[in-house]
C-alpha cells in the first residue's frame, strides 16, 4: 500500500511523483512537474529511493548465493557387492495382474488370499530347496499386502526379512533370508 511521502511512478506513463494522500483505492500524487493528479492503486508502483536500494544490496549474502550456484557433485551410488559365484535372488512379483489372467469378479479378500498363498508357496519351496534368499515385490499401495506378508514371514522361525534394496526396488519390495539348518 502507499503512504504519504512515498515516491511513485505511473505504470503506463512516464510520470513520477510523490504521494500526497490515499483514499480507498485512489492515490493523489504530485508529479515532478508540479501537477496534482489522482490514480488508482493498481496504476502506480512504489519507487525505492536509491539509498534503501543500496542498503538492501548490502544485506544480500553473496557467499550463500555462490554456494547455491555451485555445480552439485554427482551422487555416488553404492552398488551391491556380489560374489562371483553368488546367484541373484529369485524375485516374485505379487501384483495380482502377474498372478491371474483376469481379476474380474475377485473381491479384495480373494486377491489378498491369492497373493499370500502364492508367497507362502514360494517360501515353502525356498526352504525345501535350500534357497538362501528370495525377494517379494509387493508394491507400495496402501500397505495391506506388505502387512500380510510381514505377518506371514513372522510365523517362520528360520526366516529373517527386511526392506529390499531401495535403489533397485524402491519401497515396494521385501527381501527374505532363509537360515538353513545344518543336516
Amino acid at each position: 500500500m502507499f503512504n504519504k511521502g512515498d515516491k511513485v511512478s505511473v505504470l503506463d506513463d512516464a510520470i513520477d511523483g510523490v504521494v500526497l494522500s490515499v483514499k480507498d483505492k485512489e492515490v493523489t500524487v504530485e508529479t515532478t512537474d508540479g501537477f496534482v493528479m489522482t490514480y488508482f492503486v493498481n496504476e502506480l508502483i512504489k519507487n525505492n529511493d536509491s539509498s534503501s536500494l543500496d542498503n538492501s544490496i548490502k544485506i544480500i549474502n553473496v557467499s550463500a548465493i555462490q554456494k547455491e550456484k555451485e555445480v552439485p557433485k554427482p551422487r555416488s551410488f553404492v552398488k551391491e557387492r556380489k560374489n562371483r559365484n553368488e546367484q541373484p535372488a529369485p524375485e516374485f512379483d505379487l501384483h495380482i495382474e502377474k498372478l491371474v489372467k483376469s481379476r474380474h469378479g475377485l473381491s479384495n479378500y480373494d486377491i489378498l488370499t491369492i497373493q499370500s498363498d502364492t508367497a507362502k508357496r514360494h517360501i515353502e519351496f525356498a526352504i525345501k530347496n535350500r534357497i538362501p534368499k528370495i525377494v517379494f515385490i509387493h508394491g507400495v499401495g496402501e500397505g495391506v499386502l506388505k502387512a500380510e506378508l510381514d505377518f506371514l514371514l513372522g510365523r517362520y522361525d528360520n526366516i529373517a526379512f527386511q526392506e529390499a534394496n531401495y535403489q533397485k526396488y524402491g519401497q515396494g519390495a521385501t527381501e527374505v533370508f532363509i537360515r538353513q539348518n545344518k543336516g
